[in-house]
């Protein structure tokens, strides 16, 4: 299977987005699309879709767009819903192949308990094969797995999907078009409004995908944990990277060092020659080494430096107009909820403490602060700031403001004080500028109105943030400039964020929302993930409690295990089989008509490569049904 643009360019309404489109995508390749908001990454996942149409680009090389192999494209917004199915019917319609079969064993096997002929123990075997080979036995802890950790609950699966929220369909849609499988997987912005346990599970799902994956996202760390390969988007033309994004960075550097050094060195040189042309081109006897090196500038051709990388953010740094004192927040016994107690806290923060807070969506993160800044009265405790504290608060719904007034005018309105000199400055920081003062704020994009509201905030210059999903709607660039303002900023920070990124470099310890708690951990997110895996690898050590099952229990937990014994036969034949076919190709190495011969040596890791793709996935499952 491969999809490849070469030359390709998308135009809307006889706009050019993107001019010059080099992409490819082939077998199992897990590729990440980057690049500033609006450069044109979606589009292209609408080409591969066959949503937009491509034209001719503006590079040397013949346009094309081919895909060979017939692969099926799974893309988000063209998977349907059905509001009169139940989840657990819609998420299942993804396997329809497996229930298929699943359905035709049961068939089978009643068959064969009524007749166990050679021929129906024959067709019940082939089917098992198939059912193994399609992962049967994995599905339902594969689907149910996903319901739970995209904040679903068992009696959300009886429900119908018209009972849902705009945000839980999306989560839907992406769920069933996860467990579809497609051969070429296109995302956009997956992890938006999914909280650290959903990204995580999303990150380990992808990981083990067998098949092609394309993904647009933010998420560094997500990111960095999934794809192999970059493409970057950046003055309308794409490059391709191999590694994941922190490598991608790396690259991107080196080679815009490396052009700049040789663009330096090719205008060194033309001066050189251009000296020596302007010393001699009169002379007759040096007539001709002038008209060589004339002929040398002309090879060299024009001197062309690198262009900067597109890094234009908000340029805005800023410290407290003055210190709070040392302890600089006071928490005791708070008990914090609206109808009913979502948590309970205590906690003592000192001025410059830089706090993280995660956990899943819905537990409480959002009423915890709103708590804590007096927009809501808590239910019990108490909540003290020390003297001279000055909270900056930011969250989605005043970024989410509808106002009819211009950008300048709504800046002036709660800025008297300062002129429109005063006030452009401020807005150009956070890219406001020019024209864009005069947009009616109702009219900005998400974005534009989360860079309005920190100018505010920033402008008051508080010495205690209290922050709410600042980053949503920023790309890379805007979050990693957000991260620098925070960890240069000298006063406190509390932040809610599910970027794990952003919290693993500005805070410095978390609370953390868990188990229907709440708790405070000394340590970074890095920190936190080790200290879980520590803690989740104590738990599996530990044996269940066997309890006593009912007749009907033990009736099917029966055939389960006769359908499990069966297939630990099936997997130990296989694998036994597998493993003496990888001695053979191990011992191919030992042979020096072999291992003296280079291609030969290539030829054979390649086959035992291919030997332990097949071979690791049925230990993996032989271990997991004999535990």
């Amino acid at each position: 299977m491969r999809i490849e643009i070469i030359n390709g360019s998308v135009e809307y309404d006889g706009n050019t987005v993107l001019s010059e489109i080099n992409f490819s995508v082939s077998d199992k390749e897990k590729i990440a699309l980057v690049g500033r908001n609006g450069s044109g990454k979606t589009s292209i996942l609408k080409c591969i879709s066959g949503e937009v149409p491509l034209v001719s680009g503006t590079g040397d090389e013949k346009f094309s767009f081919s895909i060979s192999g017939a692969p099926k494209i799974g893309y988000l917004q063209q998977v349907s819903l059905n509001d009169e199915l139940t989840l657990r019917q819609e998420i299942l319609s993804a396997y329809k192949d497996v229930v298929g079969l699943e359905n035709k064993l049961q068939n089978l096997l009643d068959k064969m308990s009524e007749n166990p002929s050679d021929e129906n123990v024959g067709a019940y075997s082939r089917a098992m094969e198939r059912f193994e080979n399609i992962g049967g036995y994995l599905y339902k802890k594969e689907y149910l797995t996903a319901v739970s950790k995209f904040g679903f609950s068992a009696e959300d699966l009886d429900k119908k999907l018209s009972c849902f929220s705009g945000g839980q369909r999306t989560k839907i849609a992406l769920m069933k078009l996860l467990l579809e499988k497609p051969d070429v997987l296109l995302l956009d912005e997956p992890t938006n409004h999914l909280d650290i346990a959903a990204v995580e599970w999303l990150e380990g799902y992808l990981k083990n995908y067998k098949n092609s994956v394309v993904i647009v996202s933010h998420d560094r760390m997500f990111l960095d944990r999934i794809v192999g390969v970059v493409y970057e988007i950046e003055y309308g033309v794409t490059t391709r990277y191999k590694g994941n994004y922190t490598a991608f960075l790396a690259q991107k550097q080196q080679a815009y060092d490396k052009a700049l050094k040789d663009a330096k060195w090719k205008s060194a040189e033309i001066d050189r020659l251009r000296k020596i042309v302007e010393r001699f081109r009169y002379k007759a006897t040096k007539a001709a080494m002038a008209q060589s090196k004339l002929k040398e500038i002309e090879r060299l051709g024009t001197v062309e430096t690198p262009r900067r990388f597109d890094t234009s953010t908000f340029a805005s740094s800023f410290q407290p107009e003055y210190e709070s004192v040392r302890d600089a927040l006071f928490v005791k016994d708070l008990v914090f909820g609206y109808d009913k107690p979502l948590g309970e806290i205590s906690l003592a923060v000192e001025r410059g403490q830089k706090i993280g807070v995660i956990g899943s969506n819905g537990t409480g993160k959002s009423t915890l602060l709103k708590t804590i800044t007096g927009l809501i009265p808590p239910l019990s405790g108490d909540v003290r700031f020390g003297v001279k504290t000055r909270v900056g608060y930011f969250d989605q719904t005043i970024a989410a403001t509808k106002s009819e007034l211009s950008v300048l005018e709504d800046f002036r309105a709660e800025f008297p004080e300062l002129n429109d000199g005063e006030i452009r400055k401020t807005l150009g920081g956070f890219l406001l500028s020019g024209d864009d003062v005069f947009k009616c704020v109702k009219d900005l994009s998400g974005g534009e109105k989360v860079r309005l509201a920190l100018s505010k905030i920033f402008r008051r210059r508080p010495n205690f943030l209290i922050l709410d999903e600042p980053t949503n709607h920023m790309d890379i660039i805007g979050k990693e400039t957000l991260e620098k303002l925070l960890m240069d900023f000298s006063g406190t920070v509390i932040v809610v964020s599910h970027d794990r990124y952003l919290i693993n470099r500005v805070a410095k310890s978390l609370i953390v929302f868990e188990n229907g708690g709440v708790r405070y951990f000394d340590g970074t997110f890095d920190e936190y993930e080790e200290r879980e895996k520590e803690t989740a690898e104590e738990v599996a050590k530990e044996k269940p409690e066997k309890t006593k099952k009912t007749g009907g229990e033990r009736y099917v937990e029966s055939k389960e295990e006769a359908r499990r014994k069966h297939r630990v036969e099936f997997l130990e034949k296989k694998i036994t089989a597998l493993e003496e076919e990888l001695s053979r190709a191990q011992a191919k190495l030992d042979d020096e008509t072999v291992n003296t011969d280079y291609k030969k040596v290539m030829a054979v890791e390649e086959e035992i490569k291919k030997i332990e793709e097949k071979l690791d996935p049925l230990i993996t499952e032989w271990t997991e049904l004999s535990e």
